[in-house]
């Protein structure tokens, strides 16, 4: 696996709203599942799915504590890529105001 294949891995696990939103919770600090079951309006089995996807992905690592499986953002780049995201949105949404003038 080359540097694109691991970008792509990337940015598909994150291309998804719901992952997205996982991730940028979790950039705060870790959470456990019930915690994360708690504040997304989805099922147990889905949440599981799309935390999957972003542990096999790189993002996430988990850790076992008592009953409970925590997770937290693996790669610190992740909240500079978030940052940068959300820099990039903003200027998109400033040239469609522009086009329309």
């Amino acid at each position: 696996m080359n540097a694109d294949d691991v970008s792509v891995k990337i940015f598909k696990a994150l291309g998804h709203p719901i992952r997205l939103q996982i991730v940028k919770s979790l950039l705060v600090e870790s959470r456990c599942v019930c915690d994360l079951n708690l504040s997304f309006d989805f099922s147990q089995a889905n949440l599981s799915q799309h935390l999957k996807i972003l542990r096999e992905a790189g993002i996430l690592e988990s850790k076992k504590i008592g009953v409970e499986m925590h997770y937290r953002v693996k790669l610190k780049g992740i909240a500079k890529l978030l940052s940068t995201m959300d820099q990039t949105v903003e200027e998109y949404f400033e040239t469609l105001v522009f086009n329309r003038t």
